[in-house]
């Protein structure tokens, strides 16, 4: 993995757990900690998704949903820890 490559891959996964944490409200990680979950997320959907046989696509956009998907699925699953 090249410098480009990480740098890519970790504004994708900042922009999706933004997003994720606009989309699930009340955990308040606030905008770093959201980043962080974002990443992660990124990391999951890149292992869950292909499991799963769902392909969004190429490109950025697509990158992006991907590891927005995986965000909030951490987002989620963060929160029901957090109930217990």
């Amino acid at each position: 993995m090249d410098v480009q490559t990480l740098l890519v891959f970790l504004i994708v996964g900042a922009v999706a757990g933004w997003l994720a944490g606009v989309i699930v409200k009340g955990h308040g990680f606030g905008l770093v900690g959201n980043i962080i979950v974002g990443i992660i997320g990124a990391f999951l959907a890149g292992w869950l998704l292909p499991t799963l046989g769902i392909a969004i696509g190429g490109g950025i956009v697509a990158a992006i949903i991907d590891a927005l998907i995986g965000a909030v699925i951490l987002l989620v699953i963060i929160g029901f820890i957090k109930r217990a």
